[in-house]
C-alpha cells in the first residue's frame, strides 16, 4: 500500500479541525497520515492538534512561527511529507469545505493520473452556500486562467488535490512564487508543463459553516497578475 499524507494548513481553525480530522480517520484508508501545518494560530489550533496527537500515531503537526501565506504553508508541508517517505500527498482545506468522503474516489483516480483535482466544474461537481458574486468570481477566474495558460483543466483554483511524489519532486517547490490561492493554478500548470497526467474527480465544495473565510480582494488580484507572469515565464524558458 502507498504511504499517504494529507497536508492541511491551519490558521484559527480550532473548531473545524477537530471535526475534519474525525471525518478523515473514519475513512479507514490504509497508509493514511495527516500533517497539519499551523501558522501559530491565536485561537490555539496548534495546541488542539497537539492534544489529539497523543492518541493517534497517524497525526502529525508542523508548527510555523507566523502566518506566511497558503502557498508557503503547503510547500513546507509537502517537503516534510516527502522526507517522511510519502508516495501520495494530498491537500485539503481545514474549514470542512472539502468533504473527506471524496478521498476514496480521488485516491482511486491517482492510480491513473499523476495529479488528481477534486473538481467543482465537471459533471457531478458543484458548490454550495455561495452567493452569486462568489460564484461568478470563481467561474471567471477559472476561465481566465484556462484561456491565458491554454489549459483544458476545468477547476484550476480548486484546493482538494492529490499529487504523486514525483510531481512535487519535479515541479520545483522552491521556485513556486504564489503565496495565496494562485498556488493551485501554479502547481497544476507546472505539473502539466512537466508532462504529468492530470485528472479531475467531481466534488461538491461547501462554504465553511464556522470561522472566517480567507478569501479576499488581494487574493483575487494576485491570481490575475500571477497568471500573466506564469505565461511570460513559460515563453522565456521554452
Amino acid at each position: 500500500m502507498p504511504k499517504i499524507y494529507i497536508v492541511i494548513p491551519t490558521y484559527n481553525e480550532k473548531n473545524n479541525i477537530v471535526k475534519l480530522l474525525d471525518l478523515i480517520f473514519r475513512q479507514s484508508i490504509e497508509g493514511l497520515n495527516v500533517l497539519v501545518v499551523d501558522d501559530n494560530s491565536p485561537d490555539g489550533t496548534g495546541d488542539v492538534v497537539d492534544g489529539l496527537r497523543a492518541g493517534n500515531l497517524r497525526l502529525n503537526i508542523l508548527h510555523r512561527h507566523h502566518k506566511d501565506g497558503l502557498g508557503r504553508a503547503y510547500i513546507d508541508g509537502f517537503k516534510l511529507a516527502l522526507t517522511a517517505g510519502a508516495d501520495l500527498i494530498l491537500e485539503m482545506d481545514a474549514d470542512l469545505s472539502h468533504d473527506p468522503k471524496y478521498l476514496p474516489a480521488i485516491l482511486a483516480a491517482a492510480t491513473k493520473f499523476d495529479l488528481v483535482i477534486g473538481s467543482r466544474y465537471i459533471k457531478g461537481g458543484g458548490v454550495a452556500n455561495w452567493n452569486m458574486a462568489r460564484r461568478l468570481i470563481s467561474r471567471f477566474g477559472n476561465l481566465y486562467a484556462r484561456v491565458i495558460l491554454g489549459l483544458s483543466v476545468r477547476d484550476l483554483t480548486g484546493g482538494y488535490k492529490c499529487y504523486h511524489r514525483q510531481v512535487l519532486e519535479n515541479i520545483g517547490l522552491d521556485d513556486l512564487s504564489s503565496v495565496g490561492y494562485n498556488f493551485q493554478i501554479e502547481t497544476t500548470y507546472q505539473a502539466l508543463r512537466a508532462g504529468f497526467r492530470v485528472g479531475e474527480v467531481p466534488i461538491v465544495f461547501v462554504e465553511r459553516a464556522e470561522g472566517q473565510s480567507k478569501f479576499s480582494l488581494g487574493i483575487m488580484l494576485e491570481s490575475f497578475w500571477k497568471v500573466f507572469i506564469l505565461k511570460y515565464k513559460s515563453r522565456v524558458t521554452k
